[in-house]
């Protein structure tokens, strides 16, 4: 699958790119941001990569016709909580065009987001499959499936200037982050600066379970950083992280985020 005509690289970084941005309401400029994502052609390596596999496919999705481009975040324009990941999946998100969806990461974060009350359905199979987000929205700091799930400093900092301008879009309502694994963390913290917020000095050290108050700008309301293990096979398989785990974490950030009891049992495990 070709890419679309794309720019170079990110475009939100210029003065008149954000103002543009701002003028629109909050859920026409993010779905303007996602529209840029989708074009992005930025990383040469990323991009031949995502539309190999988008061409040899695996032989089990052998009839899908894969999406093969960056995939954007998913869910609200004003959710109060957003979860960041690392990448798209080769054979999940690079195939479906929506984060965590059709691999077996998705299946135990998805399903975790149902258990605490903040998806209405516990399955993430397809774009269209009906799944909606209760205030919360999932991206990740590289937006193309990189080879062995390894994007390299590079790609992750080429990627940045479209987190930051996301968090920069979600900053009225974002009151609470869920980081999964280090390499998000690594990711987030400086594009968290960019966007407004204060990270403490020197920058905190990822760990599952971690809770870190970083303060808005201009006096303006801050937000509760989680570190959580990844939803990787390699942690959920071996036991690293457990559904009562990723459970706990996600029940935490919801309740500082202020979502506890608008979605059902927020506290049920």
């Amino acid at each position: 699958m070709a890419a679309p005509d794309a720019p170079s690289g990110p475009d939100v970084t210029s003065d008149s790119a954000r103002a543009a941005l701002a003028a629109r309401t909050a859920p026409a400029a993010l779905a303007e941001l996602d529209r840029r994502v989708v074009g992005c052609g930025a990383c040469p390596r990323l991009v031949e990569w995502r539309e190999e596999v988008a061409r040899t496919k695996r032989a089990a999705f052998a009839d899908w016709t894969y999406w093969g481009r960056p995939v954007p975040g998913f869910g609200p324009s004003d959710a109060r909580l957003l979860i960041v990941g690392l990448a798209p999946a080769a054979h999940g998100g690079n195939r479906t065009g929506r984060m965590f969806t059709g691999d077996r990461s998705g299946d135990v974060l998805y399903q975790a987001l149902y258990d605490v009350g903040l998806a209405s359905q516990p399955t993430s199979v397809s774009a269209g499959d009906g799944l909606e987000l209760c205030g919360v929205r999932v991206t990740s700091p590289v937006h193309c499936a990189p080879p062995a799930n390894k994007p390299t400093p590079g790609e992750r900092d080429t990627c940045r200037p479209w987190l930051v301008q996301e968090l920069r879009l979600l900053r009225p309502t974002l009151r609470a982050v869920v980081v999964l694994g280090a390499f998000g963390w690594q990711a987030a913290l400086p594009a968290f600066a960019e966007a407004g917020w204060t990270v403490p000095r020197p920058r905190p050290a990822f760990a599952h379970g971690t809770r870190v108050p970083l303060a808005g700008p201009d006096d303006g309301p801050g937000l509760d950083l989680f570190g959580c293990f990844h939803v990787s096979q390699r942690n959920t398989f071996t036991g690293r992280l457990t559904p009562g785990m990723l459970r706990d974490v996600l029940h935490s950030a919801a309740r500082a985020a202020g979502l506890a009891g608008t979605a059902g049992d927020i506290g049920a495990t």
